[in-house]
């Protein structure tokens, strides 16, 4: 599969932006905070060079042997990138909830529902037409839309809880996710307009590339500018927020055990009133009698 100029230009230039967001995020120790993101950019880092220089041999003569490297590469970085980029979204859902303990607990539990339920339907859509290695590619790529998936929900998300998180738009989470959301919007706008014998010289593809350039150009920027202090989160008492936090506090724990008395039987005291009623009875006729 040859490759054009542009292509393959385009392809040194994403590598070299991969290495700068890891440069950049190793050099300012945030693969502290964000332990995820730091081993998905590591993978992408060392597979790139060994998958372009597969893909390239491959197209050269005698090169056919190194189709199994690039195929088999390709795809199994895929299905790990897909797996890795739930744990990214997930660690960016905790730092940016930190602060509300109960919705960072009932947002985890909906937020493993959501991967579940996206990843059931995304499976569905898997045609079993193919046999063999093809099935790989259908897999991996359900896998990935069942991600992209959560990406847009994290990044839509966060721009409508910004002024309630009181996030600022420099955050690098915040950054973090737009970068994803651009990928994954590049990929899903790309599903829509691939055709089944597209190559790496369509125009399209050329077009998809830059757009990935452009979410890496986000992140490097995100990493490079120096990022706001986080200012310890005050908010209102009344506030929304703060109540939804306190109802999804509530929604967590077990109610208090309260002791309560045991009560007599009522059918008890009723049988010992009407026996008094009668001795009273009883004696009033007597003592009656006895003055007459």
């Amino acid at each position: 599969m040859p490759l054009n100029n542009a292509t393959y230009w385009m392809s040194a230039i994403e590598f070299l932006l991969w290495a700068s967001v890891g440069y950049l995020f190793w050099a300012k120790k945030l693969n502290k905070r964000f332990p995820a993101m730091s081993t998905y950019l590591a993978l992408q880092i060392f597979s790139m060079p060994i998958l372009m220089g597969a893909l390239i041999m491959q197209s050269k003569p005698g090169g056919d042997w190194f189709f199994p490297v690039y195929f088999f590469g390709r795809y199994g970085v895929y299905i790990a990138s897909a797996i890795l980029l739930y744990f990214v979204c997930l660690e960016i859902f905790r730092y940016v909830l930190s602060a509300f303990t109960g919705l960072l607990r009932f947002g985890i539990v909906v937020f493993r529902w959501a991967a579940v339920v996206s990843l059931i339907m995304s499976m569905t859509t898997v045609s079993f037409a193919h046999r063999g290695i093809l099935i790989i590619p259908d897999i991996a790529f359900s896998m990935m839309r069942s991600v992209s998936l959560l990406e847009l929900c994290l990044l839509a998300f966060l721009c409508l809880s910004l002024s309630a998180l009181q996030l600022p738009l420099r955050d690098i989470s915040f950054g973090i996710a737009l970068g994803f959301g651009v990928m994954a919007t590049n990929d899903f706008v790309t599903a829509a307009l691939m055709k089944v014998d597209s190559k790496f010289t369509d125009s399209f593809q050329l077009v998809y590339q830059a757009v990935g350039l452009g979410a890496l150009g986000i992140w490097v920027a995100y990493a490079a500018l120096p990022e706001p202090v986080r200012k310890p989160l005050v908010v209102a008492a009344g506030s929304t927020i703060y109540r939804l936090n306190e109802i999804a506090s509530a929604l967590g724990h077990k109610g208090v055990n309260v002791a309560v008395p045991q009560t007599v039987n009522s059918f008890f005291l009723t049988d010992v009133e009407k026996v008094v009623e009668k001795v009273l009875s009883r004696n009033l006729k007597e003592s009656e009698s006895k003055v007459s």
